[in-house]
């Protein structure tokens, strides 16, 4: 089985090869429209490698970088590819089972899912919410979840290789550091930026996150229910229960910095709750995917991540 490194290395290649091919194809087609109008020596057939748009050709892409670099842009691009199509089979939206979007109407359920992948490689998540927060408080948080798909994809032997090719490739300390990572005086989420930016702020995945991003959930749009966000806020109690216990630990310990942190965290998560989202979870909040997400996204008010710009943009 190819290691991870070796399975961008091979998909970068093989985009190279084919790149060529569409090149010498169009410098063909050039010569044949030239001859056939006796310009010939007037216009030229040539066409440089960087014009031929084709969207893995990295000279197209990157114009104006060494091919040395184009490669590094190539993997790095690879990887987050990979981490967004790993979500995606997370959620049921694919499989590694099966080829195309296997949810993708509203109301889409595991039982879909299972009716169609009846003994998926690997299993998507079963409530629809995926929690992303700063630590292992989670068995079954965004990053556990993507370790077990890189050893279901690649193996369990060249885990802790792929692991080291994917952090070192994107420029991670570690892989926690990519789905949320401290900043400041709250939490950003480099994943989430990815998200909405791929989806140009169309996001299919929506993430609840407390006012300062101390906690953070993901959900799919196509699998909601009117019982999500109450699902959501059930993740959010058992964070805080976790959170009270790390705070006693803390003050028996003598550890006033942790303690304090600690404090500011339930603060913020307290009234995120409270003034947020219990009464959002009370309000049943039904959606139509046939208005988009323009419309739907802000039924969900200050619950959900504010992205910049989306009600402005226009559908």
């Amino acid at each position: 089985m190819k290691t991870l490194e070796q399975t961008v290395a091979q998909l970068r290649d093989d985009w190279k090869v084919r790149s060529l091919e569409q090149q010498k194809l169009e410098i063909e087609n050039n010569e044949a429209v030239a001859k056939l109008y006796g310009l010939e020596d007037e216009v030229p057939s040539h066409v440089p490698l960087e014009r031929v748009s084709l969207t893995n050709n990295s000279a197209f892409r990157w114009p104006s970088k060494s091919p040395e670099e184009r490669d590094v842009l190539y993997a790095q691009s690879a990887l987050l590819d990979l981490i967004s199509y790993a979500v995606g089979c997370m959620f049921g939206r694919y499989s590694l089972d099966a080829p195309g979007l296997i949810l993708g109407d509203q109301g889409s359920t595991l039982d879909d899912y299972l009716a169609r992948i009846p003994n998926p490689t690997f299993d998507p998540d079963e409530d629809n919410v995926i929690p992303i927060v700063d630590g292992d408080w989670f068995e079954d948080d965004i990053v556990d979840k993507f370790r077990l798909f890189l050893r279901t994809v690649f193996g369990e032997p060249s885990f802790e290789e792929n692991l080291r090719y994917l952090n070192e490739s994107l420029g991670l300390k570690n892989l926690r550091d990519y789905f949320i990572k401290a900043k400041g005086n709250s939490s950003a989420s480099k994943f989430y930026d990815d998200h909405v930016q791929r989806y140009k702020k169309r996001p299919i995945y929506w993430l609840f996150s407390s006012p300062k991003g101390s906690f953070n959930a993901l959900i799919y749009m196509h699998r909601y229910t009117t019982s999500t966000v109450s699902t959501v806020l059930t993740y959010l109690r058992e964070y805080v229960t976790k959170l009270e216990s790390a705070l006693q630990q803390a003050e028996r310990a003598g550890n006033a910095k942790e303690a304090d942190r600690l404090r500011k965290v339930l603060v913020e998560l307290n009234e995120y709750e409270h003034d947020i989202l219990f009464p959002k979870a009370s309000e049943n909040v039904e959606i139509d995917l046939d208005d988009g997400v323009k419309l739907n996204y802000p039924k969900f008010g200050a619950a959900l991540r504010k992205i910049p710009g989306l009600e402005a943009a226009s559908d």
